[in-house]
């Protein structure tokens, strides 16, 4: 299940959100210049648990920071290209509104937290571990954790591969995260110890962002936020209730409702079976319907 976009406008222009994307591929483009010696930077810059709890010492041509600081710049670092994508496209698409929800700073203390807290997750069941360990996904991972507590009804827009055909569906954002984060409980149970997907730093990672929401919220942001409905269009037609065909984007028919905005009495139509906030485009007031 690949996540494509979410319906769930923000407030503030997520000016994180963009800077760590920028970062970590600006970071990832540096460690192809680098050739055949990126791979001293992996180890010289990732997590090794064995040398962050000092039981084993780096060579002296690697070792350029102290272990302590790993855990921070581990997390710019990425293994390969769809790594490097996989672990943007899920910032780009549920990082802004958690952003939107804390604010600018909040957002980086809490997403720095998420992935130390991940790293933790992934060293400590081996301690003596000397894989190294990189990538944006512990954080990450905490901001899904974030947006299940915040955003459940919020729409996803998901692509389902099945061989050479791509399914594109709209869920829930409760669906898509629960789903997620099975996958990674499932996995983790059946991955063993060589080399590969640190999924128990995603593990961790997800539940410190549960744990974690309380306390960098806005107030006046509330748990469980009704989804949004866009793409409410006016029209002139007076008859209620009436359904219409129509094609998405994606080339599948979909229906429309017609309802009356609460404030303006503006007449509108919006996508069936859905039910949320709907910001007017008449009047530009919020109001909650179900469709």
């Amino acid at each position: 299940m690949i996540p494509l976009h979410d319906d769930n406008p923000t407030e503030i222009t997520p000016y994180v959100t963009i800077a760590l994307i920028a970062v970590c591929v600006l970071v990832y483009l540096w460690q192809l210049s680098l050739g055949e010696a990126q791979g001293g930077v992996i180890y010289a810059l990732g997590v090794i648990p064995a040398v962050l709890f000092d039981t084993v010492d780096l060579p002296p041509d690697i070792d350029l920071i102290a272990p302590v600081l790993t855990p921070i710049t581990s997390m710019f670092l990425h293994g390969g290209f769809m790594h490097l994508a996989g672990n943007m496209l899920y910032l780009w698409i549920f990082g802004n509104n958690i952003e939107d929800a804390m604010g600018h700073v909040r957002f980086v203390v809490f997403y720095l937290v998420c992935g130390v807290a991940a790293v933790f997750s992934q060293a400590l069941p081996d301690p003596d571990s000397v894989i190294p360990m990189v990538g944006a996904s512990g954080a990450i991972s905490g901001v899904l954790g974030a947006y299940l507590l915040l955003y459940p009804h919020a729409r996803v827009l998901v692509v389902i591969p099945f061989g050479f055909y791509f399914h594109s569906m709209s869920l829930k954002a409760g669906w898509v995260l629960i789903i997620w984060f099975g996958m990674q409980l499932v996995n983790s149970m059946l991955s063993g110890p060589e080399p590969g997907v640190a999924w128990y730093a995603h593990i961790g990672g997800f539940v410190a962002g549960l744990a974690l929401i309380p306390f960098f919220k806005r107030q006046d942001v509330s748990y469980l936020n009704p989804g949004r409905i866009t793409g409410a269009e006016s029209t002139e037609n007076i008859t209620a209730n009436i359904k219409r065909p129509e094609f998405s984007a994606w080339g599948k028919p979909k229906n429309r409702v017609e309802r009356n905005c609460p404030h303006c009495h503006g007449r509108l139509r919006l996508p069936a079976r859905r039910s949320g906030i709907v910001d007017c485009p008449l009047c530009s007031k919020p109001f909650e319907a179900t469709t």
